[in-house]
């Protein structure tokens, strides 16, 4: 297992990543060295909705392909992902209690998941989790976002969560992020740094995300977003954003969202090259959203998740170097986890 440094890093590969791999001479087409890539620095996928999908089909295997959904595990093989966020969101105006309710059924059944398939998938916690995740060859798998909504006039829910293995938070829809953080809201992005709970802001009012993101001592992510300023959905990230992001050294994570990010493999790459060009190589991941069942419509080569190695061949055609695309695959991810581990350790020392 890889061992936690003393002091954080910036953005880049960890010391314990291995170097990016050359090019083998037989692997002359871009689609070869993506694959060549993605067995040293694999995909670090920010956001997966399987657990709300299972719960209304407890029936699939995701051992084996399977046509009633888009994730499997075969495909996420195929794709090269490395490590999942399992989202853990309900559907938004519950009330408050129900969404505690349910939010504890997804825990359970992501629970259940890892200990139906522990040759594969692999409880993470920690940043030395994801690589020793990868280094026993199974997926990484982390728990959340869960919906801060769950939250209202106590953080003992999100001490809670956080004992369940919860590493990721959603502010929005949350009373206490609605436009700006209220006196609670601030407690919460304290606590949540005490645990390293990374903090989630897709879906916030950019206000609302540019205040959390100055608020907050760890770096912040967004799990799933496209680019405003080329397609201004409510759900993608504005400049603002992306610039707060930048300065916090937080991540924005590409979704492939016909909606969202275009119909075609080449549209994403766009939406990425524009948050690489405004957050910096440091602050841009990839974060799909697949875990649906058919019908969600989902750009031409990215219908699922192994699709991964076909986006990094279309980068790498467009002047990616292999260092760069092993910092949106794997490595900025395994920042942002480590970062916040850091500052959670800083509190507590500055506490004792």
């Amino acid at each position: 297992m890889a061992d936690l440094q003393d002091e954080p890093h910036s953005a880049g590969i960890g010391a314990e990543d291995p170097p990016a791999p050359t090019t083998p001479a037989a692997a002359t087409g871009a689609l070869d060295r993506a694959a060549a890539l993605l067995s040293v620095h694999p995909v670090a996928d920010g956001c997966n909705t399987l657990v709300w999908t299972l719960r209304q089909s407890p029936y699939h295997d995701i051992d084996t392909p399977e046509a009633g959904v888009d994730t499997d595990i075969p495909r996420l093989r195929a794709g090269g992902v490395g490590a999942q966020f399992w989202s853990l969101l309900v559907p938004s105006g519950r009330p408050p209690e129900d969404a505690v309710s349910e939010t504890l059924e997804q825990i359970d059944v992501a629970l259940a998941l890892m200990r139906r398939y522990p040759d594969s998938l692999l409880l993470a916690l920690s940043a030395d989790d994801m690589a020793d995740a990868r280094n026993r060859g199974r997926i990484a798998s982390f728990l959340g976002p869960v919906p801060g909504s769950t939250l209202t006039d106590s953080l003992g829910a999100l001490r809670a969560f956080h004992t369940l293995g919860v590493r990721i938070l959603a502010p929005a829809g949350a009373a206490w992020a609605t436009e700006g953080l209220t006196a609670f809201g601030h407690q919460v992005v304290r606590e949540a740094n005490r645990l390293a709970i990374l903090l989630d802001l897709a879906g916030c009012d950019p206000a609302a995300a540019c205040q959390i993101a100055e608020d907050s001592k760890a770096p912040v992510v967004i799990s799933n977003t496209g680019a405003a300023a080329l397609n201004p959905h409510p759900g993608n990230v504005t400049d603002e954003v992306l610039l707060a992001l930048r300065e916090a050294e937080g991540l924005a994570m590409v979704t492939f969202d016909t909606a969202r990010t275009g119909d075609s493999l080449h549209a994403v790459a766009d939406h990425i090259d524009h948050v690489r060009a405004v957050a910096g190589v440091g602050a841009v991941g990839l974060g799909a959203a697949f875990g649906s069942e058919p019908g969600i419509p989902r750009p031409t080569g990215l219908t699922d998740p192994s699709g991964y190695p076909k986006l990094l061949a279309e980068l790498l055609d467009r002047g990616w170097s292999e260092s760069d695309l092993a910092l949106l695959t794997w490595g900025n991810a395994q920042r942002v986890v480590r970062d916040a581990e850091f500052t959670a350790r800083a509190a507590g020392h500055r506490r004792t």
